[in-house]
């Protein structure tokens, strides 16, 4: 072994942790590769312009037109996912679990600090990929940190832009554990990410759990220096592992981006000691950059995970398009089929019967024959193309209904006369599969990623934030001052968005249910009419148009009538006086 050989070896010798995480994540990345091709297949159909990126591109058809019914059923479903989850800006809701923590005070204070934190921090647009990650994958992943982000102003004073917790979303590319596992909880997760040398040093100064990125950035810049006397075959010698994505360890060293495996869970050291809810940063696959507990108070790491449609005894769930590939396939199948029959109808190939002189098949063309020749077109049967046009219908009314698509909600209403009562009905007992996915993945990812938001804030909130909020009586804007008092209390958030506009459905079928009977009518003079209007502006969220208050029809009649009053006795006043200019004037 060369001397140049020998010094990269020591250079870049694995300490234990990084090697055998590196050796994890490869394990575990291998075994799921079969998946991986599935995930390749399916994001190729939703994209597809024509067939000639997809499976159907094996054909024979001379038309390549793919039906994008795959990639429509996913915007449906994002769409009615999202609007569901955020129906309108009261979606979170505290529930205490002990009598101070159930102070009025409090509860405003917590629910309207994490509403601010949700929306100035874009979480909605990270649970937007987080839902195209549900139904692409059938897995979404979600982690929070905490970031105080300054701007420096020109006089050199440094100003608060945002401080306060953020989700982040977590590829299920970038992520491996255990499926065989009980839970998602209760197995190890290792999460892999690319990222520059600015970005960890921004990592170091805006997030406080971070401040180790900046020995790892100062360690990277040292390699790459120390590195310019090597080549790439000395590097192919020495190093025996790689980085995923790049082609070869010299120039990922000599780049600008940084592998980062970090580790999440419990472990068993070669000193035979068990670790417990440790956290371990593995940098370019050889330097264990972080080894320390979790810091969460719960002991367990943030990542919360939500699966589609649950295997039993998998942790991988499966997604509402998995088994609609093969119907897609079929789609194009049909359609390029049929495309190419229609082709031979128009076009149809000629029999050239005895001698006959070249020619131009178009119109107004002469054709020479000699005797016994002919020229005669094979038709076809239009039969066939008309049967074809039914089973494409038929097969994108199955993928909607298969994928839990709401179908109400495109329009698509089943035949038949029904009043508004029943069409009402029908909705929704044809929307509890949608119902039941999105609920899973507001219970299973959002709330926890909420109660996360919550904890990490009140472990790194050391000064007053203030926030912004809307008074619900008023309608006026306030500034609230937040400490971390405020925010710390025994009790859970509860994001209801989904929740709320399933049982906002229900509800308002019931009411007209109740009131369309004679039921109605008995139960009328026993209603209160405030409360009904509170009801009804809750249901069709009204709330920001102030459509309705109490008795203010009666308010704004008394005040029509005092402008009308005031109208008359202006204009009587005004005949008066010209009455007596004109007798003065006589």
């Amino acid at each position: 072994m060369s001397t140049k050989v020998a010094e990269l070896s020591a250079l870049f010798n694995q300490d234990n942790e990084a090697a055998w995480v590196a050796n994890l994540w490869d394990k575990f990345n291998t075994q799921r590769s079969g998946k991986i091709e599935e995930w390749k297949e399916l994001r190729n159909y939703i994209f597809a312009t024509d067939t000639s990126t997809t499976t159907n591109q094996s054909l024979p058809w001379k038309n390549s037109t793919t039906i994008p019914k795959l990639c429509q059923i996913r915007d449906n479903l994002h769409s009615n996912y999202l609007s569901a989850l955020f129906p309108n800006d009261n979606w979170v809701k505290w529930e205490a679990h002990s009598a101070d923590s159930a102070v009025k005070t409090k509860a405003q204070a917590i629910e309207q600090y994490i509403a601010n934190k949700a929306r100035l921090s874009g979480l909605k647009t990270v649970v937007s990929k987080l839902l195209y990650d549900y139904i692409d994958y059938g897995n979404s992943f979600i982690t929070t940190s905490y970031v105080n982000k300054f701007k420096e102003l020109a006089n050199g004073e440094k100003v608060v832009s945002y401080m306060g917790p953020v989700s982040h979303r977590i590829s299920p590319l970038d992520i491996v554990f255990n499926p065989l596992a009980e839970s998602f909880e209760d197995t190890f997760k290792i999460v892999r990410s690319i990222k520059t040398i600015g970005e960890l040093k921004k990592l170091a100064m805006d997030d406080p759990d971070n401040a180790f990125w900046a020995e790892v950035v100062e360690r990277r810049q040292t390699l790459k220096h120390t590195l310019g006397g090597y080549s790439k075959e000395d590097f192919d010698k020495a190093v025996g592992f790689q980085a995923d994505g790049f082609g070869n360890m010299y120039e990922y060293f000599m780049g600008d981006y940084v592998e980062i495996l970090e580790f999440f869970g419990d472990y068993h050291t070669k000193d035979g000691v068990l670790e417990l809810n440790k956290v371990l940063t593995v940098v370019d696959r050889s330097y264990t950059a972080r080894e320390a507990d979790i810091p969460s108070w719960q002991g367990t790491s943030p990542i919360r995970h939500v699966g589609w449609r649950i295997r039993q005894d998998n942790l991988w769930a499966m997604g509402p398009l998995d088994n609609l590939v093969g119907m897609q396939y079929r789609l194009d199948h049909l359609e390029n089929l049929k495309a190419d029959a229609m082709d031979l109808l128009v076009h149809p190939p000629l029999k050239i019967i005895g001698e006959v002189e070249e020619f131009v098949y178009g119109p107004s063309e002469e054709i020479h024959i000699d005797e016994n020749g002919d020229v005669q077109e094979l038709g076809k049967n239009l039969s066939g193309v008309i049967a074809t046009n039914n089973e494409i219908e038929m097969t994108e009314m199955r993928m909607e209904m298969y994928a839990g698509a709401p179908r109400e909600a495109m329009g698509i209403r089943t035949a038949g006369e029904k009043t508004a009562f029943e069409v009402n009905q029908l909705a929704t007992a044809g929307g509890r599969i949608f119902q039941e996915k999105i609920t899973s993945f507001e219970v299973n990812l959002l709330e926890p990623n909420l109660n996360d938001q919550l904890e990490v804030a009140v472990r790194n909130l050391d000064q007053t934030d203030v926030i912004r909020v809307i008074d619900d009586d008023l309608g006026v804007q306030e500034f609230l001052s937040i400490t971390k008092e405020d925010i710390t209390a025994n009790g859970k958030i509860r994001p209801i968005g989904a929740r709320h506009f399933a049982k906002q459905a229900q509800d308002l079928q019931n009411l007209m249910g109740v009131f369309n009977s004679p039921i109605g009518q008995m139960i009328t003079p026993h209603t209160s009419g405030k409360e009904m209007t509170k009801v009804v502006n809750d249901i069709v969220g009204l709330t920001g148009y102030n459509i309705f208050s109490p008795n203010v029809s009666i308010f704004e009649a008394q005040e029509t009538q005092s402008l009308m009053q005031q109208a008359t006795s202006n204009l009587q006043g005004e005949q008066e006086a010209s009455n007596i200019a004109t007798e003065e004037g006589i």
